[in-house]
């Protein structure tokens, strides 16, 4: 395939996007976009994210995201992100996102920003104790590392699935190259590590495949980390019926601190159209 736009091979060059007019930006691929058969997910989720942030007060920080893929995204195309600047509060902005090619959005989402403010603390996430281990390379349906900008490793011991052949996908995963340390931009990276892996991965079901294409993603984002260490990835299959399956995700430093949280929705069949 021909991709005149995969042509970086670091994190924070993909996330350099290029402002064309106000409230209008353009962003460039990774080199994985040419092993690809539609670009990667996280990708698009976090320039569309980039985009939205250049547009608000520099004292407010992603907290959430929810976005909707539409339409798979083709690598011999640029994507343009129309932001839309939806409001801006005394300590929350709310923008809406669409990626677009061709005239067609492939992706559209809302995003929320706040400032920095005190408060109570709570962290009732399941976590792994201890921490696992890094392991071997990950692998994807027969391939190795299927994000090149990242480097995506097994979990030491491997999660052992129960009596229902059910396992969580735990997943180490961190930027190959370095990330600058600006929160902006370390927020975009954990968005666009948050598409990696698959809930079902580890799932052995009759008839249920280990994964498929997004339909729609949710990130909460929470404690900053430097996305260029090792990031811990845990998703745990809910739900799965008609052809869709729903897995809940967290994201977490060495030190155990939460970076965010995940939901996702996918397709579970044997084809991919939708």
């Amino acid at each position: 395939m021909d991709t005149p736009f995969a042509v970086y091979e670091d994190l924070a060059s993909v996330l350099d996007i290029e402002q064309i007019d106000r409230n209008l930006y353009r962003g460039v691929h990774g080199i994985d976009a040419r092993a690809r058969a539609s670009l990667y997910g996280g990708q698009v989720a976090a320039q569309a994210l980039r985009a939205a942030g250049l547009t608000v007060p520099d004292d407010r920080h992603p907290h959430s995201l929810h976005g909707y893929f539409l339409r798979p995204g083709r690598a011999d195309r640029p994507v343009l992100l129309h932001v839309d600047r939806d409001r801006d509060g005394r300590s929350f902005s709310a923008r809406h996102v669409a990626a677009v090619q061709d005239g067609e959005v492939i992706f559209s989402m809302l995003a929320s920003f706040h400032v920095d403010e005190p408060g109570g603390e709570l962290d009732a996430v399941p976590r792994s104790e201890p921490l696992p281990e890094v392991g071997s390379p990950a692998w994807f349906g027969g391939q190795a590392r299927p994000v090149l900008l990242l480097e995506v490793r097994e979990v030491e011991p491997p999660a052992a699935p129960n009596d229902d052949g059910i396992a969580p996908d735990r997943l180490w995963v961190r930027a190959a190259h370095p990330v600058p340390h600006d929160r902006m931009i370390q927020a975009c990276a954990v968005a666009y590590i948050s598409d990696v892996g698959s809930g079902f991965r580890q799932v052995r079901r009759p008839g249920l495949p280990a994964g498929g294409p997004s339909i729609d993603h949710a990130v909460w984002f929470h404690a900053p980390v430097a996305p260029d260490d090792w990031l811990l990835l845990e998703l745990q299959p809910a739900k799965a019926e008609g052809g869709r399956g729903i897995y809940l995700g967290s994201l977490r430093d060495k030190s155990g601190r939460l970076a965010a949280l995940i939901a996702q929705e996918m397709l579970l069949r044997t084809t991919t159209a939708h």
